[in-house]
Parts: C-alpha cells; sequence; structure tokens
C-alpha cells in the first residue's frame, strides 16, 4: 500500500499539473470506486463539473483537491500557487485513498476509455491559458479496487493548523478528520507524540502504524525506521525513554525523506507518480523485504516475522526481541 513518501510523490504532481484546472466533465467507470461519496455516481459528477481545483493536500496517506464553484461568466485563470486555497464562497475536496493499488495519472488530451487498464473514473479538466495542446484528463485507475474518490465538506481542524501539507487552509475533509498529522508535518508537536507513544501498552510497531497516533508510516517504513533505531517490533512503548520514543520518529522522518526524495518505493507497476513513473527507494531498503540477505550493518541474516497479517523484517543482531515483548 502506498506510504507516505508516494502519496507525497502523488500529491506534489497534482499541484504542479492539476492546480487551477476546471473540472469539465466527469465519467465513473466503476460505480464503486465512488462508492464513499453520498449520493451515488450522479451526485459525485454534479458535485464535480464546474468545480475549480485549488491546492492539492496531503496529511498521513490521504490526499485530497482543494475545490471552489467556478462562476459560469469566469475566463480560466492561472494556476494558484501552490498552498493557496481557491476562491470562493463555500469550499470542498475531492478526497482519495488509494489503497493498494490506485493511481492518479495527468495526461495530455484523451484517450480512449478502453484503451486504458483498469481506468475507474475520468475527470476532464481545462487548459490553462496560453498552454500549448489539448486540455488534460486525470484518471484514476485502481487495478485492486480497493481505493476510492470522494466529494466531502472540509471540517475545521482540532488544533486550528493547516490541514495538511500543501495548503494554509486549517480544514481537513471530514472523512479524514481522525488522522493525526504525520512526521513531515511543521505542525506536528514532536515531543506531545513522543509522550503519547510512551504512553501506550503496546508493542513500538503497532503504534507506528496507528493512523490516530501518527499517520503516513506504513508497514514498509516502519521496519526501515525501526532497523535503524536499533529498535525491535515487539519493544513495549511504555518501556522506552523519551529519548528512545524520538530516535524512532526521528528514523522515521528520515527514512520517508530519502524515499520521498527517489520518488517513493515500487515493488512493481502498481505504484507510479501522476507521469506514470516508478519509485527507486526500493533499491536502498536495509531491512523490508530482505529475508536471509546479510544486515548491511552487522551481517547477520534478515529475518521475517508474520506481524498483524502482514510481515515484519528484522536484524536479529541490531534488533533483539526485548524479554518483555509486546506482539
Amino acid at each position: 500500500m502506498p506510504e507516505l513518501p508516494e502519496v507525497e510523490t502523488v500529491r506534489d504532481g497534482l499541484a504542479r499539473h492539476v492546480t487551477g484546472r476546471v473540472v469539465t466533465g466527469v465519467e465513473v467507470l466503476r460505480d464503486y470506486s465512488v462508492r464513499r461519496h453520498e449520493g451515488g455516481p450522479e451526485s459525485f459528477r454534479g458535485q464535480l463539473v464546474g468545480q475549480r481545483v485549488g491546492a492539492a493536500v496531503r496529511r498521513g496517506k490521504y490526499l485530497w483537491l482543494l475545490l471552489s464553484q467556478e462562476p459560469a461568466h469566469a475566463s480560466v485563470r492561472s494556476p494558484l500557487p501552490d498552498g493557496a486555497a481557491p476562491a470562493g464562497d463555500h469550499v470542498t475536496a475531492l478526497m482519495a485513498h488509494l489503497g493498494m493499488s490506485g493511481q492518479l495519472l495527468v495526461r495530455s488530451g484523451t484517450a480512449a476509455v478502453d484503451k486504458v487498464p483498469h481506468l475507474r473514473v475520468r475527470l476532464e479538466l481545462s487548459a490553462l491559458p496560453g498552454e500549448p495542446g489539448t486540455p488534460r484528463t486525470l484518471d484514476f485507475v485502481d487495478q485492486r479496487t480497493f481505493g476510492h474518490l470522494s466529494v466531502t465538506d472540509l471540517a475545521p481542524t482540532p488544533d486550528d493548523g493547516p490541514g495538511g501539507w500543501g495548503s494554509a487552509l486549517a480544514e481537513i475533509p471530514e472523512p479524514a478528520a481522525h488522522i493525526a498529522r504525520d512526521l513531515l508535518d511543521p505542525a506536528l508537536r514532536r515531543d506531545d507524540l513522543a509522550r503519547a507513544i510512551r504512553r501506550r501498552r503496546t508493542g513500538i510497531k503497532r503504534a507506528l502504524l496507528d493512523q490516530r497516533l501518527v499517520s503516513g508510516v506504513g508497514n514498509i517504513y516502519a521496519d526501515e525506521a525501526l532497523w535503524r533505531a536499533g529498535l525491535h517490533y515487539a519493544r513495549p512503548t511504555d518501556t522506552l525513554r523519551l529519548a528512545e520514543a524520538h530516535r524512532v520518529l526521528d528514523a522515521a522522518e528520515e527514512v520517508m525523506r530519502e524515499a520521498l526524495a527517489q520518488g517513493g518505493t515500487s515493488f512493481d507497476e502498481l505504484y507510479v507518480n501522476v507521469n506514470g513513473q516508478s519509485g527507486y527507494f526500493s533499491r536502498s531498503l536495509a531491512v523490508y523485504g530482505r529475508e536471509g540477505e546479510a544486515c548491511t550493518r552487522c551481517g547477520a541474516l534478515v529475518r521475517r516475522d508474520e506481524f498483524m497479517n502482514r510481515s515484519s523484517y528484522t536484524c536479529p543482531v541490531c534488533q533483539k526481541v526485548p524479554r518483555n515483548a509486546r506482539w
């Protein structure tokens, strides 16, 4: 499943290629892909056509495009600066969750829908002033169909800070209001998070994966962060010293920033950016997916354990199992 670096790579592409455009048409080719939208496909179309796309925003693994109704008499304007909210009396958002295989692909022109494998939803977008070529399309492609799109109202953020990375607007889509801030969010209070982790009575990896505590960290980057921090995934959170909690958080931020610089982690063709390109961080992974290979730090063989219907990868020397492990 795409984690924070992969979703941020997509957000950045949308901010550069979609901002400022008006939605001129919507095709829903699979109703299930808009199952979270109240009112179904017809309402989804009706709430999108005529909307101008403002900022592309992300919190953790959640992604949304701010929308504002374009007056019928208005001319097409230039893109809004990244981080700006669109003008309008009422701002809504097109929220996307990529699931396991969702892709948001920006294309020039309009390829026939039957020529795009696994195309679920297509948005037709206006051209910008002076832009060469034809208008763009934003295609939602999803092979495994776990992802979804919806148009949703916005709610004020509980802490009055920006809703997410990409906009200063202190609002967040209502379905994502329970999602915590992530480690790349400037508004995150790191000390408060470290203390909250230590108050839990669970294993440290379970805490990292709890999107209500800290968002954006998934299975891959949790394993990589814990290896860097030298802690086993079953280390009880209430036995962590404050410095150890900070060490884990610093490692998670560090590994996600490195992944982001390489476009994210791609193991197959299911994760790509808005131009259809893969990320390369999989070549830099220290433990994840490397069962039976030598640890790059000590040479011991990486092991794999079953964990929450998934897998955890650790070095048995660098990450010793704690005596009071919480699995």
